[in-house]
This record gives structure tokens, sequence and C-alpha cells, in this order.
């Protein structure tokens, strides 16, 4: 019982602060001290986090199933970038401090840390956004088939938005006087009125959307209804 009771009262007493803290100014100091204690904690995640990555993928190696090779590949690139960052191999040294060694900056590109952060994973993350625009276009097109009314707006909001960003575009409506009483109907018009007002407004009934549900769900921690980040056990 003391395995459940206890986490659901540290949760329920650090939320009830962090609200309180919020409207009072006399309790910012304890806002400060949570806060640091969830900096300490989210590091022991990493910690956590890093030991089940090592767990998942050496399990996947050892039994050779389908893709241990990536699993391989995956525990190679995570050694080689723990052990560059930890140890600043081949920092820049500081011009205050130049013989300290871990004084040295290692986050950039001079340094391999740096060098395998730009020129490694910013390229491998690039090209997998390219690849995911494929499956993006294949979703839009099963997506904007006008079989409905929503569809229908759907899929002229995009062809205005889209034909406004080609060349196409200015050619067909270009001609339009901006100043004219038809100048609606101009792409690029009608391109400023959807994303500065229909999607604006979409944005934002969205996030309070996200919002309400983020405040609900935090009191339910808090109230202890829902349980589901304790231990079944």
């Amino acid at each position: 019982m003391m395995r459940r009771t206890i986490p659901m009262l540290i949760l329920a007493s650090a939320g009830l602060l962090l609200i309180v803290a919020k409207f009072s100014p006399f309790t910012v100091s304890w806002q400060e001290t949570v806060l640091g204690w969830f900096n300490i904690l989210a590091a022991v995640a990493f910690v956590l986090g890093a030991g089940n990555l090592l767990a998942v993928n050496l399990e996947q190696i050892s039994s050779r199933r389908p893709g241990w090779a990536y699993a391989a590949i995956t525990l190679f690139a995570f050694a080689v970038t723990l052990v560059v960052g930890m140890f600043k191999v081949g920092a820049v040294p500081n011009g205050m401090h130049p013989d300290i060694h871990l004084a040295g900056a290692h986050d950039v590109p001079q340094a391999p840390f740096g060098w395998i952060y730009d020129y490694m994973l910013v390229p491998l993350t690039s090209t997998m956004f390219a690849m995911l625009a494929f499956y993006v276009a294949s979703a839009a097109f099963r997506a904007f088939r006008a079989k409905n009314i929503e569809a229908i707006l759907l899929l002229g909001t995009a062809f205005i938005i889209l034909l406004s960003q080609t060349a196409a575009g200015m050619f067909l409506t270009g001609w339009i006087p901006e100043d004219s009483v038809f100048s609606f109907l101009r792409l690029d018009v009608m391109k400023r009125g959807i994303t500065e007002h229909i999607q604006t407004a979409g944005m934002r009934a969205i996030t309070i959307g996200i919002a309400l549900g983020v405040a609900a769900t935090s009191l339910r921690l808090i109230f202890g209804i829902d349980k589901s980040y304790l231990s079944k056990t």
C-alpha cells in the first residue's frame, strides 16, 4: 500500500504547490525547489532511458531477430556520441582556461560532438522528414477525395494554398489590382485570409482543447483518480 500511497501524495503535493505558486508570490521559492527536483528526476529518467535502450537492442542482437544490424548500428552510434560528448573529446580550448580540457566547447562544429550533430544528425533528420513528405502526399490524396462537404472544403482550401505558392497562382490572378473591389479573388489574398483568420481560429480552438485536456488530466492525477503511472504491484 505504501508503494502506491507515497507516490500519490508526492504527486498531489507537488501539483497543488505549483498551482498555488502560480497565484501566490509567497511560494515562489517553493516552486523553484519543486522544479529543481523535477530536473533531477528528468536526469534520472535519461539514465533509465539509456539503460532501456541498451537492454532492448542488446536483446535484439543476441537473438538475431530481424533488424538486429540496425540495433547494432544504434548502439555503436550511441556509444560513440556518449563518449565523445561526456569526455569532451577534441573540444575547442577555452580562451580563459586553455589548460583545462573540460572547460573547452564541445558543441561547436569544430569539435567532434558538434560535428556529429551538425553533419550527421541534422542531415539524417532532414532526410527522414523528406521521406515523410511522400507519406503525407499519399494520405492527402486519400483524404482530399470529395466525398462530403468537409472533404470538399479541405480539398478547396488545400488547392488554393498550394496554387498560391506557385508561379501559376500569380500568373492566373496577379493581374487583378490589389485596390479593386475584386481583390479578394487574388490567390495571395485568399491565402492570406485562410492562414491569418481561418487557420489561426482553428489552431486557437485546438490549443484551448489541449489546454483543457491537460488541466483535466492534471486534476485526475492530483486527486488520485488516474493511477496509470503507478506500478500494478
